[in-house]
Parts: structure tokens; sequence; C-alpha cells
């Protein structure tokens, strides 16, 4: 039997009454046309009309096809599956909603089918129209009526789509017993699952799966929840989902004892359930686990828990049981100390391994594959014995090997791990060259240009006669250090103490200039001329200007007369200018004339932004504020609101994107009859 896999998660989604005619109609009104005239033939009328009816009745069959078809049918699926759906969400009332749904699909074709009859017999628009308008009418009706199945439907796909991935004919080990006894954390501990784990009872509240490897083979783990002993008809839909599983998995049943009685059951109150349960365990392989046996050991039990647990351990003997010892029959375990974890999981494994192979070769198909296989098995020639035997050469290297005489075979990989490991280890593949000389293995490759050999055109004593030129060069060069030394102090030599003062003070003057030189240069020109406010310290003034050019030797009273002549003019200019501004704003009422508002309200506006300049420059040159901390304050507020725009990687504010506000697919016109494109 094929493996039957469902997914659940496929499943459409099932709107609500109103969002499902809503969505057909609309889809009705965008998908035909929409204009018609009074003018138009009958026979038009009547198409255009039918049209309408047609596509809609067209539009339920289609959706309600396919959310019949999406949910499984209760008698098609696995038994486990369908047990499952029915303690789940009742299947008398599962199938009710999908019978009400495949009504109204059929109900609904009808009444198109009726309607269209008439509307081939209409005999004016306003006729056609409203058989139209009566035929979409009642569709959404007999819609309207199934809007609690439709929820319902909704809730259940909403929790199918949950529900675990299980494969019911694939190897699976089942966990059963009572709540808080360990099943969870043995899943936790063999698989890759991570089930929730508390000290209070049904924590678990459905079928967990988990997967892990044995043998090379994939095993499915479920963890199920915890069962009670009580009578069936008592138990509640977590306990039945265990019960479900248990009756319909072909798996091998791990049932978990308690032997420290911390879950709050006893060991009678646990063997009764497995007894209670033990018809579901028919033709399965089942094992018995004690678990805690970090708080309690199986010889510290009592001699009445021990013969209870004796006779749980007997109906774990049957015709699919391997013959293992006893140790391995019971095995213990603890979840918590991991001790035995993985000896319960092997037996587990090679009970249910054993029983699907006897199960396979106990049916007709298995035979009959046997009866078409043929191994031959070769006839001795004679009576003599032949061994398999090891060549003397191997085992005399096998047998040096091991006393240390033949040094260990040196690979690749040793040598990788050696010189700093992959990704930096560089094999060498020169050495296993087979050349006629061993030392030839790592000569330089000669480069070939234009047929010719390079290293036939190059000197030999190339490198000496460079080496003697750097020599001479040098020597050259320090020679005429030495005569340009001796010729400035000879000429020093011939001057006074104040002329070698002021050499020096040239020479230093002259190496600033060219060191500002070469920073302006380096800054391509780029720099901005500073403003006059600039100069905090106020370090550029006349007598500084005078001081230093008289230093030079350079008469400079003429340029600074110039310049107190020109502060003194700008000076004046101001005064005027403020003077004036002050006389205007007082005679703005009396004067009429819309020039001398003008020129009233310049010179002001003139005057104060000069006022104001002048005290940014007092308190902060150049920035507007008032000391460095507002500066690096208002520089930080500055980057964080710049911080949004370089997300959406913009220069600033001022780089805006303008959608277009009608896009063309939602506001363009209705398709025609006949075309394909509405765009």
């Amino acid at each position: 039997m094929a493996a039957m896999q469902y997914n659940f998660k496929k499943i459409t989604h099932v709107p609500t009454a109103k969002d499902f005619i809503d969505v057909v109609l609309s889809r009705t009104q965008r998908q035909t046309p929409t204009v018609v005239h009074r003018g138009y033939a009958i026979t038009r009328i009547r198409a255009f009309y039918m049209r309408k009816v047609k596509f809609t009745q067209t539009s339920w069959n289609e959706k309600l096809t396919r959310i019949l078809e999406d949910f499984p049918r209760v008698d098609d699926i696995h038994p486990f599956y369908s047990d499952l759906l029915n303690v789940l969400y009742d299947k008398d009332h599962y199938k009710l909603a999908l019978g009400q749904l495949n009504t109204a699909k059929n109900i609904i074709d009808k009444i198109a089918k009726d309607y269209v009859k008439l509307l081939k017999y209409g005999d004016s628009l306003y006729r056609c129209k409203q058989l139209k308008r009566a035929a979409l009418g009642r569709m959404c009706t007999i819609m309207k009526k199934h809007a609690a199945s439709l929820a319902y439907l909704e809730q259940v796909r909403q929790h199918m789509s949950r529900l675990p991935s299980i494969d019911p004919n694939t190897r699976t080990i089942l966990v059963c017993g009572y709540p808080n006894v360990g099943k969870s954390s043995f899943m936790n501990k063999v698989t890759r699952a991570d089930v929730e784990v508390q000290p209070y009872a049904f924590t678990t509240k459905s079928i967990y799966v988990g997967h892990t490897d044995y043998k090379y083979l994939r095993w499915q783990v479920l963890d199920t929840p915890g069962i009670l002993d009580r009578p069936l008809e008592e138990r509640n839909t977590i306990e039945m989902q265990s019960i479900t599983a248990m009756a319909h998995l072909r798996a091998v049943v791990l049932y978990i004892v308690d032997a420290s009685e911390q879950c709050g059951f006893t060991i009678k109150q646990q063997a009764d359930l497995f007894h209670s349960i033990k018809p579901l365990f028919s033709n399965k392989p089942l094992v018995i686990a004690i678990n805690k046996v970090d708080q309690r050991r199986l010889e510290d039990l009592k001699p009445e828990d021990a013969a209870l647990v004796e006779g749980m351990r007997a109906a774990t003997r049957g015709p699919a049981a391997l013959q293992l010892g006893d140790d391995e029959e019971l095995p213990c375990m603890s979840t918590l100390s991991e001790e035995g974890v993985m000896d319960v999981k092997r037996v587990c494994c090679d009970k249910l391994l054993a029983a699907r192979v006897e199960q396979k070769l106990a049916s007709r198909r298995a035979g009959e594959v046997l009866n078409r296989l043929h191994v031959a098995m070769p006839k001795p020639r004679d009576s003599r014995s032949r061994p398999a035997v090891i060549p003397h050469s191997v085992a005399i290297n096998r047998a040096k090997k091991a006393s240390g005489e033949l040094p260990p075979m040196i690979t690749e990989k040793m040598l990788q791990e050696e010189n700093g490991g992959a990704g930096v280890y560089s094999a060498d593949l020169r050495k296993n060259y087979l050349l006629d000389d061993d030392d030839w293995k790592y000569d330089i490759v000669p480069e070939i240009y234009n047929g010719k050999n390079v290293s036939d055109f190059i000197d030999p004593e190339i490198e000496e006669k460079l080496a003697e030129l750097e020599r001479e060069e040098e020597e050259l060069e320090a020679a005429w250090e030495r005569e340009k030394a001796e010729e400035e102090m000879e000429a020093e030599s011939d001057m006074d103490e104040d002329d070698k003062e002021l050499l020096k003070r040239l020479r230093s003057k002259k190496a600033t200039m060219i060191a500002e030189h070469r920073r302006k240069k380096s800054a391509g020109n780029n720099a901005a001329n500073m403003p006059r406010t600039a100069d905090p310290e106020r370090r550029a003034t006349t007598t500084r200007m005078k001081q230093s050019l008289g230093e030079m030797g350079i008469d400079a009273s003429l340029a600074v007369k110039r310049a107190r002549e020109r502060s003194a003019s700008r000076v004046g200019r101001k005064r005027e200018r403020s003077t004036a501004a002050m006389d205007d704003a007082e005679d703005m009422d009396a004067e009429d004339g819309e020039g001398e508002k003008k020129r009233a309200h310049s010179s002001k506006s003139r005057s104060v932004s000069v006022a104001r300049r002048t005290a940014r420059a007092d308190k902060s040159p150049g920035s507007g504020l008032r000391n460095d901390d507002e500066r690096m304050r208002a520089q930080k507020l500055a980057d964080k609101a710049q911080r949004k725009a370089n997300k959406r990687a913009k220069i600033g504010e001022a780089d805006r994107q303008i959608i277009t506000k009608m896009p063309k697919h939602l506001f363009s016109g209705k398709r025609g009859i006949g075309k394909t494109d509405r765009r």
C-alpha cells in the first residue's frame, strides 16, 4: 500500500457569506459588459443579461467546487484521520456542512438554468433586467442561508491546517501513558522536536510529531496526550486523540510507567490503565519502559508493585517480539539524567523492524517475490579448505606499522591541519611530478615572448650594475649637499649678527609660505574665503600687519593709513543708514508715498541684519549659536533628522517621490465583447 500524505494546509480559504457574495458579484461586474441601451435589438439585450446570469452561476460553481474538493472526504482518507476528524469536529456535523454547500451549488445551477430560459423570451429591456436581478438575488439568498456552514468550515480549515503532518504507514514509535509520566521529555531527548514540558498533568493537549534516525532510517515519534483509566464514553477530546492514534496507526507502542509515582498516580493505577487499553495494542509490538529510575530504582519497588510491573512485562511477549534478554525486554530510563533513553529507543526500533519484516514475509506478495529470486551457490570442486588469505607482504607491513617500525603515512589531510587548515594551506602539486630528475620539480618555468625565452636576454650582472649606479648617485648627491652647505657657510661668514638673524627669519617665512601654498594646492583651491568674523582673536590687525612687514624691511605706513580710512568711512555709512532708518520709522505714518515706505523697510532690515550678524560674531562667529555645547547639540539634531531620509536612500527632505495617483490597472475601462485586454 502506497504511503498516503495529507497536506491540510493547502485547503482553500472559506469566506463568510457576505464576503462570498461580494467577491462573486464584484467579479461579475468587472468581467462582463456593463453598458446596454434601449435602442439595441431585443436579441442583443437578452444575450447581455443571459451572459450576466451564466457568468455568476459559473463563479459560484467554481468556488464551491474548489471548497468541496479541497476538504478531505471522511470515507476516502486513512481511518486514523477519519476518526481524528470525528473526535475533533464531529463527523456528522462536518458531513452536513459539506452536504449543504453541495446542495447550494446544485440549487444555484438550477436557478441559473430556469432564469436563462425566461430571459430567452424577455420582451423588453426592463423585463430582462428584472429577471437578471431576480436570478442574482435568489443565488445570494441561497448563500446567505448557509452562512453558518461557511463559518463552521472556515474554523475546521484553520484547525486542520495546524494539525501535524503524520504519515500513517511509516515506521512510527507511539508514546503513551498516564499524564506527567515523562512522554514529552522522552520525545525531546530522542528527536529534534521541542515539546513543552511542565510539572503538571495534561500539558500536552494534542498529538506532536518528531523525527529521529536509527540504522540509517527515518523514524516518526508521536507524543500523545495523557489518558486516564475510565470508560471510553467518559473520555474527553484530548484523551480520544491518543485512543485514535493507538487504534489505527501501525506503530510500536511505548507505554511509559512512572516508578517514582511523582506523576500523582500509583503503579497499580498505571497497571490498570495498561490492561484496560490493552485491546488497542493487538497485532502491534509493545514495549514497557520504566521512567524516573533516578528517583526510585526497579529493585526498590514493593513486592506487590514489582508483581504488577511483571504482569505488564509478560503482556509484551508476543509473536512479533524479539528474542531479547530480560534487561532489554523491560528497559529502564531517566529522562532527567538521560540514563537508558537510547536503550529504550533501540529496543522499540528493533521490535518494530522485526514485526514489519515478519508481516511482509507472511504476506502473499513476499512469497511471489521470493519465488522470482535465485541465489547461486558455488559447488566445491574438491574437499580442500580454502580460507581467506592475506598476502605475505601486506601482513608484514601491517605488523611493522603495529610495532612502530614503519613511520605512519602522512596524508594531505594531515599536512593541511598542521599548516593552518582549509583555506590557509596550499597543496604542493609539484611534488608528484614524474620527471627524469627530481631536482627539476621546482625549477622556474621560463617566460616566452615572441617565441623567445625572456631569460636569455637578461644580463646576469644587471643587479650588480644597478647597485653600482645607485651607490654612485648617492655619492654625487652627498657631494652636492656638501658643496651647497659650504657655499652657505661662506656667504654667512661675511654677514654680521643682524643679517644672520634676518636671513633666518626670511628662511622661516619662506618655508611657511611654501607649506601654505602646498596645502592650498592639495585642497584644489576649493577653500571658501573666510569672512572677517572668522578671526575671533582679532589677530589680523593693522598693528600686526605694520610690525610683520616692518620686520621684513617693507614700509607699511601707506597700507595702514588706507585701511584706517576705509574703516572710518564704513562706520560713517553705517551710522548714517541706522540714523536714516530710525527717522523713516518715526515718520512712516505721516508719509503716504509707497517708495518712502519701501526705503524705510529696507533700511531697517539692513540695520537689523547687521546688528544680528555683529552679535553673532561676538558670541560664536559664523554659527549663530552661543557656545560649543549648543553647536554640538544642533549638529546631533540635524543628523537625527537626516536619519529617516538616509534609510529611504534620499538626499534630504526635498528629495521626494510623487507616485501615480490613478494607476491605470485600477481606473481603466471595462472589457468589451470579444476583447481580452482590459488595460
